[in-house]
């Protein structure tokens, strides 16, 4: 059966894709994760502590949804990239993992009893759930950039020569932080948003104008290291894009300073880092001025040019092999057959406008400000 996309479009359709479903879960689950990682410097007492709680209370179960959405994709789209990340960075997974469980635990029992050392333990939880998800997200992009250790055998099978305190180099750590005060800008200008007046609202802009600041710092930093570090692979012959998925079939070699080609050959692609860096100064703009909706549409753009700056420089590659590069694992050779991509494609197609409007309605609905009369009036607040 003859299909209406060829196999090269439907490969490249399913990269946007995965782009859009990874900045979807930065964008919403971020800001989550940002205020949870603010939540011990912003509240100093149990009333302050849950209303920044419970700025995050109506959505925080539907914006982690986009982050089981971005691994069903991948595990059904890259079913090499799923098996071979997911299993080589299991560790760190199980961090990941560990740390979103015990958030929703927190959110839940915190309040169930008085004592302040059950709700103190409980509010270092959400801290940690916060934390930690935002610091090996960016550890994980710090690695995928320099290239995973692992390699395919002549039967594809993975061998994954790493381990878990491999993984935390001078250039995933700065990935890691980068990661870290984004979404700490990001988190910071939600709150701002959320808080009505108050000295709370007044700890996270000064907090996320930091952030802010050192994310632009960290960013640029990320930048030279990859234009200097000696990182970057390229494709070592041509590529037959709409060929079968088989990462022997075409040979790729380590180049340092690669990941900078892309830009050079499309110009367009500039705008991402430009995003990335224009971001933050809004973002500390808006925190600074008491602007709180700009303040937080620069950490979204932030959060957008720096996620589409790393697919960007990388592509096509998206899981380059450190150690053995001709096994790294590319959009034209990891993805699903034809036929699966095309299937998916129609069911996104139907499904993925669904879910954005009653996200959008549900946000509408649920939109406005947390103050602390409504705390203590309101019995079924977290």
């Amino acid at each position: 059966m003859a299909l209406p996309l060829d196999y090269e479009t439907l490969r490249l359709i399913w990269w946007a894709l995965i782009g859009v479903l990874l900045i979807g879960f930065a964008l919403t689950d971020g800001f989550d994760l940002g205020a949870m990682a603010l939540l011990p410097f912003v509240a100093r007492n149990d009333l302050e502590r849950r209303m920044v709680i419970n700025t995050v209370s109506a959505t925080w179960e539907g914006n982690q949804v986009w982050f089981i959405l971005g691994g069903g994709a991948i595990f059904a789209a890259w079913p090499y990239v799923y098996a071979v990340s997911f299993s080589g960075f299991y560790l760190a997974m199980f961090l990941v993992l560990a740390a979103l469980i015990l958030r929703p635990v927190a959110f839940k029992y915190r309040s169930k009893r008085p004592e302040p050392a059950w709700r103190a333990r409980w509010d270092w939880a959400l801290f940690v759930g916060g934390l930690v998800p935002a610091l090996v997200f960016g550890v994980a992009v710090g690695n995928v950039l320099i290239g995973a250790p692992f390699r395919l055998d002549g039967d594809l099978r993975t061998f994954y020569e790493g381990s878990l305190l491999g993984l935390f180099t001078p250039f995933s750590l700065l990935s890691g932080l980068l990661s870290v005060a984004m979404l700490v800008a990001h988190g910071a200008g939600w709150l701002a948003m959320k808080l009505e007046p108050g000295p709370v609202q007044f700890r996270a802009r000064r907090y996320g104008a930091v952030a802010a600041g050192a994310a632009f710092v960290l960013f640029a930093a990320g930048g030279a290291y990859v234009a200097w570090g000696g990182l970057g692979f390229r494709m070592a012959e041509v590529v037959d894009t709409g060929g079968p998925s088989n990462p022997h079939l075409a040979r790729a070699v380590a180049a340092p300073g690669a990941w900078l080609a892309n830009f050079a050959e499309h110009h367009w692609m500039i705008a991402a880092p430009v995003l990335g860096l224009f971001g933050p100064v809004v973002s500390l703009v808006g925190l600074r001025m008491r602007r709180d909706l700009l303040a937080f549409c620069g950490s979204s753009l932030a959060v957008l040019g720096i996620i589409a700056t790393v697919g960007l420089s990388m592509f096509p590659f998206i899981l380059p092999s450190s150690i053995d590069p001709a096994s790294s694992l590319t959009v034209w050779n990891a993805s699903s057959s034809h036929l699966t991509l095309f299937i998916m494609l129609v069911v996104v197609v139907v499904f993925l406008p669904i879910v954005l409007a009653y996200t959008t309605w549900a946000y509408r609905v649920m939109f406005g400000r947390i103050g602390a009369e409504e705390i203590r009036l309101n019995p079924d607040m977290y």
